[in-house]
C-alpha cells in the first residue's frame, strides 16, 4: 500500500485526487495540507510514503516545501503534480530532490503509474517537461561542446544526458514515454556514433559534458 500525503490550497482538488486515488487498490490517502508548512508537520505526524505537492500555495509554497522535506524526511518520495509548467518551477523542484513533475491534467491512469514509479524510486515527468527540468544541469553558455555531440539527434542527447544521471534503460524509458527496447537502440547509437565502447564509457563522457 503507498501511503500518500496530499498537499493543494485548494480543499476540492485534495477532495478530487483523493477519490481519484483512493480507486487504486494500492493508494491511500491518510493526510493532506493546505500549503507547505502544514506538509511538513504532517509528515512528522503521519510517515507518508508519498507526497503529492502543489507548487502555488500561501505560507510555504511548493518549491521551498520540497527542498525543506527532502533534508529532513529522505526517505519520503515527493511528486509535483500542478498546472504551472514554468521552467524555474520544474528545474527548482526537481534539483531539490522532487522525483517527478506532473501537470493537472494528467490522466488518472498516467497519475496512478508516475506515483507507483516515483514511489519506487524512479524518476517521473510529464510530457514536455524534461527539457524544462534540464535547464538546471545544463552546461554554461562559456562551454563548447565537443564536435561529436553535432552527430546525434535531440532525442539522443535527452537520453545521452539521462545516462550521465544513473539512470537505466527502464528508468529512461519511463522518463521519455519510450519503451525499453526503443531506448536500447537510442543507446547503441550513441554508442556507435561517438566511437564508446560500452555505457560505462558513455556516462564518463557524459558527465564530462553535462555536470
Amino acid at each position: 500500500m503507498i501511503r500518500i500525503l496530499l498537499v493543494d490550497d485548494q480543499h476540492i482538488i485534495r477532495q478530487g485526487l483523493k477519490s481519484m486515488l483512493e480507486s487504486n487498490a494500492d493508494m491511500q490517502v491518510i493526510g493532506e495540507a493546505e500549503n507547505g508548512q502544514r506538509a511538513i508537520e504532517q509528515i512528522a505526524q503521519l510517515q507518508p510514503d508519498l507526497v503529492l505537492m502543489d507548487i502555488r500555495m500561501p505560507i510555504m509554497d511548493g518549491v521551498a516545501a520540497t527542498g525543506a522535506i527532502v533534508q529532513q524526511f529522505p526517505t519520503v518520495k515527493l511528486l509535483v503534480l500542478t498546472t504551472f509548467d514554468d521552467d524555474d518551477y520544474v528545474s527548482q523542484a526537481m534539483r531539490l530532490g522532487a522525483k517527478g513533475y506532473l501537470l493537472k491534467d494528467t490522466e488518472p491512469d498516467e497519475l496512478a503509474l508516475a506515483i507507483r514509479a516515483v514511489h519506487k524510486g524512479h524518476t517521473h515527468l510529464g510530457p514536455g517537461l524534461f527539457e524544462k527540468a534540464l535547464m538546471s544541469i545544463a552546461p554554461p553558455p562559456s562551454v563548447e561542446a565537443p564536435p561529436e555531440l553535432a552527430q546525434l539527434t535531440p532525442r539522443e542527447l535527452e537520453v545521452l544526458r539521462l545516462i550521465a544521471s544513473g539512470a537505466n534503460n527502464r528508468e529512461i524509458a519511463e522518463a521519455l514515454f519510450l519503451s525499453e527496447n526503443t531506448v536500447k537502440n537510442y543507446v547503441t547509437n550513441i554508442l556507435s556514433r561517438l566511437n564508446l565502447r560500452d555505457r560505462t564509457q558513455a556516462a564518463l563522457f557524459a558527465h564530462s559534458l553535462f555536470h
